[in-house]
């Protein structure tokens, strides 16, 4: 129940978000163009991802996306609001960050340890939230894990 609440206030919040907040461009590409890259790579790895949980590339979200990759993190609610706890390490500022992990710590106080250690991994991490991810496509993902420090 409190899962489904969360995906809702999600998907009624995403629209917003991308039309007011994120003024980056989008990256007018596809799954599998993203698969076409090299094995390994950021782009192949991110085309694999979004085919292996049946995802669409999100307009001016896919950073997000990326760093799911980047940080190894699955897609349930928990893991999302860990994701946010872990760029709140790296640092991170937004009222979108701040308020899923409030929510995170309202709706699931058991999870404080993992959201603790996730926000631990993020501050050990070098900054890499705000990055041009997109012309890193080709670049391999453990290039990238190791020089960013994203364990």
């Amino acid at each position: 129940m409190k899962d489904k609440f969360i995906e809702k206030m999600y998907e009624l919040s995403k629209k917003p978000y991308q039309k007011w907040f994120k003024k980056n461009r989008p990256w007018n590409t596809t799954s599998d163009e993203l698969i076409a890259h090299p094995k390994a790579s950021l782009g192949y790895e991110l085309g694999n991802f979004l085919l292996r949980y049946n995802f669409e590339i999100q307009e001016k979200l896919e950073d997000h996306d990326v760093i799911h990759v980047l940080t190894n993190t699955g897609v349930s609610v928990v893991e999302e609001i860990g994701m946010q706890y872990f760029l709140l390490g790296n640092g991170k500022k937004s009222l979108y960050l701040f308020l899923v992990i409030t929510t995170g710590l309202l709706f699931y106080p058991k999870q404080i340890n993992y959201y603790l250690n996730q926000y631990e991994k993020g501050k050990k991490a070098h900054r890499f939230y705000d990055l041009d991810f997109y012309k890193m496509l080709s670049i391999p993902v453990h290039t990238l894990r190791t020089t960013f420090n994203i364990n």
